[in-house]
């Protein structure tokens, strides 16, 4: 933007205003710098979709979900698996296929002969990350049973309610609706996911060191965990601590309530998508090693956030989304 330098002034803290940053900290040095090198790892890995891989973390550094959308073959599983490894998270896969039952996914309880009584035996969904591959294949209810364990980060099985690890966090691929065998997720479940992204073909000169380079696979294999989940933690607790102010509040709340007009979307976002919208915007700052939010981050975020979210009346489809939130964009003067 051409006015950066003084809209950067106007939107900073303050000089009475401390915010603590992730150099403010005495821990946070070290994993900021774990970081950097898990997102450096995963880049080798899915290669050439550096801003796609930051919008992942900064998605997981918000505590959010995530839902990676695109055609098979383009490496949805794949970075979901580098992901895992490289946050040092444990990782579960569950494949979804039309005769998917809830207990596959949350566990059940099984007769033991020995002690003459019930014992659960926990399903896939008890893992730090969960890797719910080609949701819309599986039918809705067995799809619906994610959305406690997603809300609540806990699951209830025979009446006793059981919490999930931490930090929980759910990655599901899916696959245009257009395909045949898929079920529309419904748009309470879309809510739950804090992000949609679309991975894409890749560009030539990725394509190119994938054809010379060796196997994802073997690549995979050799992925270490640069953090853990007191890391991921810790993170996540600095990511609520970055300041915006409160003329970049007012912005969020301009965008939100221009979605909410009548005429353009079939509805607006939601109080919890500005939660969302915000707390997504801190993490992509966290990323940038801010203390503080710009406009900025609101409009690199506001696509994955909103576009999932966002239907357009008079048209249908990815393009007519994104060119309806670029117009969104455009529209809502900067504070």
């Amino acid at each position: 933007m051409a006015d950066e330098v003084s809209l950067t002034g106007q939107l900073a803290p303050g000089p009475g205003h401390r915010s603590r940053s992730r150099a403010d900290t005495p821990e946070s040095g070290g994993s900021a710098a774990r970081l950097s090198h898990a997102l450096a790892q995963i880049n080798d890995i899915v290669l050439g979709k550096e801003r796609q891989v930051k919008l992942c973390l900064a998605c997981i550094l918000a505590g959010g979900h995530l839902l990676i959308e695109d055609v098979p073959g383009v490496g949805k599983t794949t970075l979901a698996q580098a992901l895992a490894r490289s946050l040092g998270l444990s990782f579960q896969r569950i494949q979804f296929t039309s005769d998917l039952l809830p207990a596959d996914v949350v566990g059940v309880s099984i007769f033991d002969q020995l002690s003459g009584g019930f014992r659960f035996r926990p399903g896939p969904v008890f893992a730090q990350i969960l890797l719910a591959d080609e949701i819309n294949r599986a039918t809705p209810k067995a799809q619906s049973a994610l959305l406690e364990a997603m809300e609540e980060r806990q699951v209830t099985v025979d009446g006793e309610t059981r919490a999930l690890p931490e930090p929980f966090f759910v990655i599901a691929t899916q696959n245009p609706a257009t395909q045949a065998g898929t079920f529309a997720l419904p748009e309470s479940q879309l809510d739950r996911f804090l992000m949609r992204i679309q991975l894409g073909y890749p560009d030539a000169r990725a394509e190119r060191a994938l054809l010379r380079g060796e196997d994802r696979r073997d690549a995979m294999r050799r992925l270490h965990g640069r953090l853990s989940a007191a890391d991921i933690l810790a993170l996540q607790r600095q990511v609520r601590e970055i300041h915006a102010s409160e003329a970049l509040l007012d912005y969020v709340q301009a965008l939100v309530a221009r979605t909410r007009r009548p005429g353009r979307f079939v509805a607006g976002l939601s109080p919890r998508s500005t939660v969302n919208l915000l707390q997504a915007a801190r993490a992509w700052a966290h990323l940038d090693g801010r203390g503080f939010v710009l406009p900025e981050d609101i409009q690199n975020v506001l696509p994955g956030v909103a576009g999932h979210r966002l239907q357009p009346i008079d048209a249908t489809g990815e393009r007519a989304q994104e060119e309806s939130i670029s117009a969104l964009i455009a529209e809502v003067p900067l504070p």
